[in-house]
C-alpha cells in the first residue's frame, strides 16, 4: 500500500491519471506521460505529488536545466546515475554506445542505440519491482537526452516503468509525438479561492480586502505558484504593483522572486548566481567556483529563510544520507540568472571554468569559457571545436552542431570560421534539425561569397599540410546540406533543384561527388515525376567516372530504370558483385539501388538485398534506418504472396519510423497496409490506413504515401466488384506525377481486369502496351504471365490459349496470389462457356490459395463461381496454421526464439526490452501449444 499523500487542491483529475500510471508499474505494466503546461500551473507539484506515492518503487529524477542543453547527454548522465551499476549486464554494443554517450568509454554513434540501451538499462534497474523515472523542465534537456528518453519512454511495453515528464511550454523544444499528454489548464475557481486562502493564512496575514482578493484571483488566472507567490511579493512590498496586467504573468512571477533575490546579502546573490549557472550539480565545483567570488556554504542560510531553495534526498542516496540543494521551483532558477548583471555572470562563467579542472568536464570548461568571452578568442574557438569532435563520435549530433557554430563565431580567420560553419551545418543536419541546417548552410555560403568576392576560387591555409578547400566544392557541399534540409521539411521540388545544381557545378572536377548528390536527386525526384527524374537520369550518363570508380556500376543500374522491350535486363546481383570487387559505396546509395530494383522488377534481389541491410542496421542498432529497408522487403513480399511477413514487417517500420519521428515514412507504410487491408477486404482499416497515407502532400510534389494508398483503395473497389470506381483509381496512377512509380507500373493488370468489366478496353490500351514493354524489358516469367493474363482479357477470341499459357508460365509456389487470380479469370472465362467441369478445376485451385491466404473478397468471388458452375454450396474452410492467432509481434518474437536467441538477444534485434519479450512469449506458447522454448524448435518450419 502506498503512503497517504495529502492531495493537491483542484487536481483531483491528474491525481487520478498519475494513480493509475503509478499502480500500473507496481502491476508490471509500463506507461509514459507528458505534463504541459504554463509556468507555475503545478507540474513540478504533481511530479513531486508522484515521486511521494512511490513507494515501493525505485526512482530516478532529473530536471533538464537551460545552461547544459548544449553538451551532449548531460540531463541523462545526470538521471542515470543511480543506475549505472547495471552497465556491466548489457549486450556489448548497447554497453558501448550508451558508456561513450555518457563519456564513460570510447564508443557511442547511433542515437538509437543509445536509446535501446537506456531501455535496457531501466528495465534491469526496474528488476521486477517498478521503476518511476521522474524528469521535470524536460524542454531543457539537451537533444541527444531526450531522442534516447524519448524512444526508449516510447518501446516501453510490461516493463513496470512509469516515465513522467513534465514540460514548461513557450520554452525551449520538447516534441513527444505518439506518447500521451495531460495539458494542465488553470484551477477552477474555488479551488485558486482556497489555495490563496491557504498562501494569506501561511503568511500570518489578515484577511484580504475583497478587491484585492478580486485582483489577485483575476490576475493569476488559476495559477498555483502565481496563488502563492503573489501574496507574499505584496506582502514583502505593499507598495509593488505585482498585479498589473501589463506583464505576462511569467515575466510577473519572476519580477515577485526577483524582489525576494534582491533584499538577500550579496555573498548570498553571488552563490545563488553559481548556483543557477551550473549544470553538475557537484556542489565541490559550485563551492569552489563560489569561493573565488567571496562567498561559501555558511551564504545559504539567507536563501533557504526565504524560501527559495530546498534540500531533498538524492534519489541515489540511501536513506537520506545525503541530501542535495535545489532551486524550490525552476522559476526561481531563471529569476536570479536573468537578473544578475552581464559583467557578474562573465565572472561566475570564469570561475566556473576554472572550477572544472578536470579531463572529463572539458566539454563544460569550454562552454563556461566560451559564455565568459565577448569576442574572437582562438584558443577558447580550438576547445569547443574539440568539444564538437567528441560530440559527433558519442552521437550528440545537436550538441556537436552549436559547439561548431559558437567556435565558428569566436574565429576571426576567415578560412577556418567557414570550415567551422560547414561542420556545423553538416552536423545539424545529422542531428535532425533541418531549420539550423538549412540557415547555417545559407549562411556559411554568404560567408564563403563574401569572402572570395575580388579573390580567387581556393580557400588556401599555408597552415594545412593537406593543402586548400575548392570554393566550387564547399559551396556543392553546403547546397547539398540545404537541399536535405528542404527534402525533410517537404519541399521536394526546391530539394531537387539545389541538388541537381550543386552535381553538375563539380561534375567536371569532382565525378565522384557529383553522382552521390545525383543518387540522392533520384530520391527527390521520385516525388516529382518521370521528367525530373530523367533528367537526372541524362546527368549521371553524362559523368566522366574513373575506371574503377565503385559508383560506376550503380550509376549504370539506375540507368536501365525506364528500359522498355526486349533485351538482357543488367541484373542487381551482378552489379552489387561489381561494386564488391571494386570498393564500397554508402547504405544510402545501396537502398536506392534497392528501390530501382524492385521498379525493376528483380524482387528476389532486391528482398536479398534489403534483408542485408536489414541485418546491417539491426546490428549496429540504426532503428531510424530500418524503416526504409523494411518497407522493400514488405513491397517484395507482397508481390511474392507472404502477406503475413509483408504485414509483420510493415507494422515494425511503421511502428519504428514513429518512434524515430519519421512522419514521412509513417504515412508511406500506412499505405503499405492499406494494400494488405484491400487484399483481405478489410475496408474500414483500408481507408483508414490509404487516408493517412494520402495526407502530407506539399506543391509541386506528392504524398509520399499516395501511390499506394490509391493503388489500395483500386483494389478495394475491385475485389468489392466496384469496376468504375476503381478503374477510375488505377488510371490516377497512369498519369503524373505518378506514373513511374512501381504501384503505377504494377497495377496495371488490375487496371486491365477493371477496365473489361466495366466494357471499356479501350482505357487499357495505353497503359497494358506500356506494361507490355516493362515486362518484356525485365525479363521474368511471372511479369510474362501477367502480360498473358491481360492479352487473354482483352482478346477473348484467343482467351484460352492464352489463359493456358499464363498459368503454364505463373508458378504457383513463388507467386501463389498472381497464379491464383489468372486461374478464377480463367475459371470465370470457362463458366461463361459453359464449360462447368472444367471451370470448377480452376476455380478450386484458385479458392484454396485465396482461403489460405486470408484474402476474402477474392475467396468470396471464387466461391460464388463454384456455386455458378454446379458445385456445392460450402463454407469457408477455416486454415489453420501454427502462426494462426500470433499477432506479428508475437510471430516476430517466436521466430526468432525459435532459432535458439535469447530473450536478449530478441530484444536488441527488435529494439525491445527483454521483459517485453518475455510478456510475448508467455502470451504466444498457449496460443502455439507448447510450453517451453525447446518445443518452438520442434515446430519452427510451420512458422515460416
Amino acid at each position: 500500500m502506498a503512503e497517504q499523500v495529502p492531495p493537491l487542491r483542484g487536481r483531483e483529475r491528474e491525481q487520478a491519471v498519475l494513480s493509475t500510471v503509478i499502480e500500473g508499474a507496481r502491476e508490471g505494466r509500463s506507461a509514459a506521460l507528458v505534463l504541459r503546461g504554463e509556468p507555475g500551473i503545478g507540474k513540478t507539484a504533481l511530479l513531486d505529488h508522484a515521486a511521494a506515492r512511490a513507494d515501493g518503487l525505485r526512482l530516478l529524477r532529473g530536471t533538464g536545466l537551460e545552461v547544459e542543453a548544449e553538451l551532449p547527454f548531460a540531463g541523462l548522465q545526470l538521471l542515470l546515475r543511480p543506475a549505472l551499476s547495471g552497465l556491466p549486464n548489457l549486450p556489448e554494443p548497447q554497453r558501448t554506445a550508451l558508456t561513450g554517450a555518457l563519456g564513460l568509454g570510447s564508443g557511442g554513434g547511433e542515437p538509437m542505440l543509445t536509446g535501446l540501451a537506456v531501455l535496457s538499462l531501466l528495465t534491469d534497474h526496474a528488476d521486477g519491482s517498478g521503476l518511476l523515472v521522474i524528469v521535470d523542465d524536460a524542454q531543457w534537456l539537451d537533444r541527444a537526452s531526450q531522442d534516447a528518453l524519448l524512444f526508449a519512454a516510447r518501446r516501453l511495453y510490461s516493463e513496470g516503468i512509469a516515465v513522467l515528464f513534465g514540460v514548461r511550454e513557450g520554452e525551449g523544444s520538447f516534441e513527444a509525438t505518439g506518447l500521451p499528454e495531460q495539458r494542465l489548464t488553470g484551477l477552477s475557481p474555488e479551488a485558486s479561492a482556497a489555495l490563496l486562502q491557504d498562501a494569506v493564512a501561511h503568511l500570518g496575514a489578515h484577511a484580504l480586502s475583497p478587491a484585492v482578493r478580486y485582483r489577485l484571483l483575476a490576475e493569476a488566472r488559476g495559477n498555483p505558484l502565481a496563488l502563492r507567490e503573489l501574496p507574499l511579493a505584496m506582502a514583502a512590498e505593499p507598495t509593488a504593483d505585482l498585479a498589473a496586467g501589463a506583464l505576462p504573468l511569467t515575466d510577473r512571477l519572476r519580477l515577485a522572486f526577483h524582489g525576494r533575490i534582491s533584499r538577500l546579502p550579496e555573498a548570498t546573490r553571488t552563490l545563488l548566481t553559481v548556483l543557477a549557472t551550473d549544470e553538475t550539480g557537484d556542489a565541490a565545483v559550485i563551492l569552489s567556483a563560489a569561493a573565488t567570488l567571496g562567498a561559501g556554504i555558511d551564504d545559504l542560510a539567507p536563501a533557504e529563510a526565504a524560501g527559495l531553495l530546498s534540500r531533498a534526498a538524492r534519489p541515489d542516496s540511501s536513506a537520506g544520507s545525503d541530501a542535495s540543494i535545489a532551486f524550490r521551483h525552476p522559476l526561481i532558477r531563471a529569476a536570479v540568472y536573468q537578473r544578475t548583471p552581464i559583467g557578474q555572470r562573465i565572472a561566475v562563467h570564469r570561475a566556473l571554468a576554472d572550477a572544472l579542472d578536470a579531463p572529463d568536464q572539458a566539454d563544460r570548461r569550454a562552454w563556461h569559457r566560451a559564455a565568459a568571452t565577448l569576442g574572437p578568442d582562438p584558443e577558447i574557438a580550438d576547445a569547443l571545436e574539440r568539444s564538437a569532435i567528441r560530440a559527433r563520435e558519442r552521437g550528440g549530433y545537436r550538441a556537436a552542431a552549436a559547439a561548431y557554430d559558437r567556435a565558428a563565431r569566436l574565429t576571426d580567420k576567415p578560412r577556418d570560421r567557414i570550415r567551422r560553419q560547414s561542420l556545423a551545418a553538416q552536423a545539424a543536419l545529422e542531428s535532425g534539425d533541418v531549420v539550423k541546417a538549412g540557415d547555417l548552410a545559407r549562411r556559411t555560403t554568404r560567408d564563403l561569397d563574401h569572402t572570395l568576392s575580388g579573390t580567387d576560387h581556393t580557400l588556401a591555409d599555408a597552415d594545412n599540410a593537406s593543402g586548400g578547400v575548392d570554393s566550387k566544392v564547399l559551396r556543392a557541399g553546403l547546397s547539398q546540406v540545404q537541399a536535405l534540409a528542404r527534402f525533410w521539411q517537404g519541399e521536394f521540388p526546391e530539394a531537387h533543384r539545389l541538388l541537381i545544381d550543386a552535381a553538375t557545378s563539380i561534375a567536371n572536377t569532382e565525378p565522384e561527388q557529383a553522382a552521390g548528390m545525383l543518387v540522392q536527386a533520384m530520391h527527390t525526384g521520385w516525388y516529382l515525376g518521370e521528367t525530373d527524374l530523367s533528367e537526372v537520369l541524362k546527368h549521371l550518363a553524362g559523368l566522366r567516372l574513373p575506371e574503377r570508380s565503385p559508383v560506376a556500376p550503380v550509376v549504370r543500374f539506375i540507368g536501365t530504370l525506364f528500359d522498355r522491350g526486349p533485351g538482357t535486363p543488367l541484373g542487381l546481383t551482378e552489379t552489387l558483385g561489381e561494386i564488391r570487387s571494386r570498393g564500397e559505396v554508402s547504405e544510402q546509395v545501396l537502398s536506392i539501388v534497392c528501390g530501382v530494383a524492385l521498379a525493376r522488377g528483380q524482387d528476389g534481389p532486391a528482398f536479398d538485398l534489403a534483408k542485408s541491410l536489414e541485418a546491417r542496421y539491426r546490428s549496429a542498432g540504426a532503428a531510424g534506418r530500418l524503416p526504409t529497408v523494411l518497407f522493400f522487403a514488405a513491397e517484395a513480399d507482397i508481390f511474392t504472396g507472404r502477406l503475413r511477413d509483408a504485414r509483420t514487417a510493415t507494422l515494425e517500420a511503421r511502428d519504428l519510423a514513429r518512434d524515430t519521428g519519421q512522419q514521412q515514412w509513417v504515412r508511406q507504410l500506412s499505405s503499405v497496409l492499406a494494400h494488405l487491408d484491400a487484399l483481405q477486404g478489410n475496408e474500414e482499416e483500408c481507408r483508414a490506413h490509404a487516408e493517412l497515407g494520402l495526407t502530407g502532400d506539399t506543391p509541386g510534389a506528392v504524398a509520399p504515401g499516395a501511390p499506394w494508398a490509391h493503388w489500395s483503395l483500386g483494389l478495394l473497389e475491385l475485389g468489392a466488384g466496384r469496376a468504375e470506381a476503381a478503374l477510375s483509381r488505377f488510371e490516377r496512377l497512369t498519369k503524373s506525377p505518378f506514373n513511374h512509380h512501381i504501384c503505377a507500373t504494377r497495377s496495371v493488370p488490375d487496371l486491365v481486369e477493371a477496365a473489361v468489366r466495366l466494357g471499356a478496353t479501350d482505357r487499357a490500351t495505353a497503359p497494358f502496351t506500356n506494361f507490355e514493354g516493362w515486362a518484356e524489358s525485365v525479363g521474368e516469367p511471372w511479369a510474362e504471365a501477367l502480360t498473358l493474363r491481360c492479352r487473354a482479357l482483352l482478346d477473348d477470341a484467343n482467351a484460352e490459349a492464352l489463359y493456358t499459357r499464363a498459368l503454364e508460365t505463373h508458378d504457383r509456389e513463388t507467386r501463389p496470389i498472381e497464379f491464383a487470380r489468372t486461374a478464377l479469370l480463367y475459371g470465370e472465362w470457362l463458366r461463361r462457356a459453359r464449360r462447368k467441369s472444367e471451370a470448377r478445376t480452376h476455380l478450386h485451385d484458385a479458392l484454396e490459395v485465396f482461403d489460405r491466404l486470408e484474402l476474402t473478397p477474392w475467396a468470396r468471388r471464387a466461391r460464388n463461381e463454384l456455386t455458378a458452375s454446379g458445385a456445392p454450396d460450402a463454407d469457408p474452410a477455416p486454415t489453420r496454421t501454427a502462426a494462426t492467432g500470433l499477432t506479428p509481434q508475437e510471430l516476430q518474437i517466436v521466430r526468432l526464439a525459435a532459432q535458439g536467441l535469447s530473450n536478449r538477444d530478441i530484444a536488441a534485434q527488435l529494439f525491445l526490452s527483454h521483459r517485453t519479450v518475455g510478456y510475448h512469449l508467455y502470451k504466444a506458447y498457449p496460443k502455439l501449444g507448447v510450453t517451453s522454448r525447446g518445443e518452438l524448435k520442434e515446430i519452427a518450419a510451420q512458422l515460416q
